[in-house]
């Protein structure tokens, strides 16, 4: 599936329109989560408030309104994921959920 093979080396680029914003490369598994290490790329000051946000976000949200308007912000972006087998791209939020915080992230899809 988009390149997780069985020795768990998959990789992708997060990418907004042809900027690189950060590569992911998968260190383990959490089903249904994939793990992974993140460096970020050239664009990713564009894009790192919207992920310090979600990955700020704490408490209750009863109606789940403040995650709603945190991913909202992040869809907007037109992120996408690109694997590096050669595989469709996914859509951030459509096809997948990405979490970034610091150096890890936490990728399902």
């Amino acid at each position: 599936m988009y390149g997780v093979g069985d020795e768990m080396t998959a990789t992708w680029w997060l990418m907004q329109g042809e900027a690189a914003v950060g590569e992911l490369r998968q260190y383990g598994v959490d089903q249904p989560v994939f793990l992974c290490h993140f460096t970020p790329g050239p664009a990713w000051e564009t894009v790192r408030a919207q992920f310090e946000a979600w990955s700020a976000l704490r408490g209750q949200d009863p109606d789940g309104s403040r995650t709603a308007q945190i991913i909202r912000s992040i869809m907007d972006l037109g992120l996408r994921l690109v694997p590096t087998d050669d595989s469709p791209s996914m859509a951030l939020f459509t096809e997948c959920i990405l979490r970034i915080d610091g150096h890890t992230a936490r990728l399902r899809c």
